[in-house]
Protein backbone atom coordinates (compact mmCIF):
# COMPACT_ATOMS: atom_id res chain seq x y z
CA UNK A 1 0.00 0.00 0.00
CA UNK A 2 1.16 3.35 -0.77
CA UNK A 3 2.38 6.38 1.37
CA UNK A 4 -0.56 8.57 1.68
CA UNK A 5 1.09 11.30 1.93
CA UNK A 6 3.16 10.41 -1.45
CA UNK A 7 -0.53 9.35 -2.84
CA UNK A 8 -1.82 12.88 -1.68
CA UNK A 9 1.58 15.02 -2.90
CA UNK A 10 1.70 13.30 -6.63
CA UNK A 11 -2.51 13.91 -6.75
CA UNK A 12 -1.88 17.20 -6.33
CA UNK A 13 1.17 17.34 -9.20
CA UNK A 14 0.93 17.92 -12.88
CA UNK A 15 1.74 14.47 -13.67
CA UNK A 16 -1.95 13.37 -12.19
CA UNK A 17 -3.55 14.88 -15.26
CA UNK A 18 -4.48 11.62 -17.08
CA UNK A 19 -3.98 9.49 -13.85
CA UNK A 20 -6.56 7.20 -12.60
CA UNK A 21 -6.89 6.23 -8.67
CA UNK A 22 -5.12 2.33 -9.49
CA UNK A 23 -2.34 4.33 -11.18
CA UNK A 24 -1.79 7.60 -8.68
CA UNK A 25 -1.21 3.78 -6.29
CA UNK A 26 1.37 2.32 -8.72
CA UNK A 27 3.55 5.23 -9.35
CA UNK A 28 2.84 6.39 -5.74
CA UNK A 29 5.12 3.19 -4.78
CA UNK A 30 7.60 3.95 -7.13
CA UNK A 31 8.13 7.19 -5.48
CA UNK A 32 10.14 8.30 -2.49
CA UNK A 33 10.03 11.39 -0.10
CA UNK A 34 12.60 13.67 -0.02
CA UNK A 35 12.56 16.88 2.47
CA UNK A 36 15.25 19.66 2.33
CA UNK A 37 16.36 22.80 4.37
CA UNK A 38 16.39 26.04 2.61
CA UNK A 39 19.67 26.75 0.53
CA UNK A 40 19.92 22.86 0.10
CA UNK A 41 20.99 21.91 -2.91
CA UNK A 42 19.51 19.02 -4.52
CA UNK A 43 20.71 18.61 -7.36
CA UNK A 44 23.68 20.51 -8.74
CA UNK A 45 24.94 21.86 -12.00
CA UNK A 46 26.95 19.80 -14.47
CA UNK A 47 25.97 16.43 -12.69
CA UNK A 48 23.80 13.92 -14.11
CA UNK A 49 20.53 12.67 -11.72
CA UNK A 50 17.97 10.48 -13.17
CA UNK A 51 15.18 11.45 -11.07
CA UNK A 52 11.99 13.46 -11.79
CA UNK A 53 11.10 15.41 -8.91
CA UNK A 54 7.69 16.78 -7.83
CA UNK A 55 7.32 19.75 -5.54
CA UNK A 56 5.25 19.18 -2.76
CA UNK A 57 5.66 22.11 -1.02
CA UNK A 58 7.99 24.71 -0.44
CA UNK A 59 9.88 26.15 -3.51
CA UNK A 60 12.63 24.80 -5.67
CA UNK A 61 15.15 27.27 -7.70
CA UNK A 62 16.21 26.69 -10.90
CA UNK A 63 19.57 28.72 -10.54
CA UNK A 64 22.80 28.74 -13.04
CA UNK A 65 26.29 29.28 -11.96
CA UNK A 66 25.25 29.01 -8.13
CA UNK A 67 27.48 30.46 -5.75
CA UNK A 68 29.23 32.85 -8.35
CA UNK A 69 29.16 36.58 -9.20
CA UNK A 70 27.31 35.38 -12.37
CA UNK A 71 24.60 33.48 -10.52
CA UNK A 72 21.06 33.42 -12.35
CA UNK A 73 17.59 32.44 -11.35
CA UNK A 74 16.04 31.11 -14.17
CA UNK A 75 13.02 29.91 -12.45
CA UNK A 76 11.28 28.89 -9.34
CA UNK A 77 8.99 25.79 -9.22
CA UNK A 78 6.55 25.36 -6.60
CA UNK A 79 4.24 23.22 -4.68
CA UNK A 80 2.32 20.70 -7.83
CA UNK A 81 5.31 21.22 -9.86
CA UNK A 82 8.01 19.30 -11.78
CA UNK A 83 11.79 19.75 -11.72
CA UNK A 84 14.36 17.67 -14.08
CA UNK A 85 11.77 16.58 -16.26
CA UNK A 86 14.01 16.70 -19.59
CA UNK A 87 17.47 15.00 -17.51
CA UNK A 88 14.91 12.31 -16.08
CA UNK A 89 14.43 11.56 -19.88
CA UNK A 90 17.82 11.72 -21.38
CA UNK A 91 19.94 11.50 -18.73
CA UNK A 92 22.03 14.63 -19.55
CA UNK A 93 23.77 16.44 -17.76
CA UNK A 94 22.32 19.47 -15.86
CA UNK A 95 21.82 22.99 -17.11
CA UNK A 96 21.69 24.25 -14.04
CA UNK A 97 21.02 23.31 -10.29
CA UNK A 98 18.11 22.65 -8.35
CA UNK A 99 17.93 24.85 -5.01
CA UNK A 100 15.33 24.74 -1.84
CA UNK A 101 14.02 28.95 -1.73
CA UNK A 102 12.78 27.29 1.43
CA UNK A 103 12.11 24.48 3.69
CA UNK A 104 10.78 22.31 0.80
CA UNK A 105 9.25 18.56 0.22
CA UNK A 106 9.44 16.58 -3.05
CA UNK A 107 8.45 13.22 -4.60
CA UNK A 108 11.41 11.70 -6.21
CA UNK A 109 11.23 8.96 -8.94
CA UNK A 110 13.77 7.14 -10.14
CA UNK A 111 13.76 6.87 -14.03
CA UNK A 112 14.67 2.91 -13.23
CA UNK A 113 11.70 2.85 -11.54
CA UNK A 114 9.25 3.89 -14.08
CA UNK A 115 11.02 1.97 -16.38
CA UNK A 116 9.97 -1.29 -14.32
CA UNK A 117 6.45 -0.51 -15.12
CA UNK A 118 6.63 -0.48 -18.85
CA UNK A 119 5.68 -4.14 -18.99
CA UNK A 120 3.10 -4.44 -15.99
CA UNK A 121 1.59 -0.54 -16.27
CA UNK A 122 2.21 0.54 -20.47
CA UNK A 123 -0.65 2.70 -19.56
CA UNK A 124 0.73 4.31 -16.76
CA UNK A 125 4.00 5.28 -18.13
CA UNK A 126 2.34 6.45 -21.04
CA UNK A 127 0.46 9.01 -19.15
CA UNK A 128 3.64 10.06 -16.52
CA UNK A 129 4.85 10.85 -20.15
CA UNK A 130 2.34 12.71 -21.94
CA UNK A 131 1.87 14.82 -18.47
CA UNK A 132 5.98 15.82 -18.90
CA UNK A 133 5.65 16.60 -22.47
CA UNK A 134 2.52 18.72 -21.42
CA UNK A 135 4.92 20.53 -18.67
CA UNK A 136 7.86 20.92 -21.29
CA UNK A 137 5.28 22.55 -23.91
CA UNK A 138 4.07 25.03 -20.74
CA UNK A 139 8.04 26.01 -20.61
CA UNK A 140 8.68 26.41 -24.41
CA UNK A 141 5.53 28.05 -24.57
CA UNK A 142 6.07 30.42 -22.06
CA UNK A 143 9.57 31.20 -23.79
CA UNK A 144 8.49 31.82 -27.02
CA UNK A 145 5.72 34.42 -25.83
CA UNK A 146 8.96 36.19 -23.34
CA UNK A 147 11.16 36.12 -26.85
CA UNK A 148 8.27 37.79 -28.80
CA UNK A 149 7.68 40.39 -26.05
CA UNK A 150 11.47 40.95 -26.05
CA UNK A 151 11.13 41.76 -29.50
CA UNK A 152 8.23 43.64 -30.01
CA UNK A 153 10.26 46.28 -26.91
CA UNK A 154 13.17 45.99 -28.87
CA UNK A 155 11.94 46.85 -31.94
CA UNK A 156 9.54 49.61 -30.92
CA UNK A 157 12.27 51.41 -28.82
CA UNK A 158 14.53 50.93 -32.24
CA UNK A 159 17.58 49.14 -29.61
CA UNK A 160 17.61 51.89 -27.13
CA UNK A 161 17.39 51.34 -23.46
Amino acid sequence: MSDPAILQGLRNSQLSVELQNDELEALAEQMERHEFAQGEVVVAEGTTDSHLYVVVSGALGVIKNLGTPQEEKLSVVMAGGLAGELAFIDGAIRYASLVALRPTQLLGLERSRLEELIDTHPHLVYHVMRGIVRVVHEIQRQQSMQSAELTNYVYKVHGRY
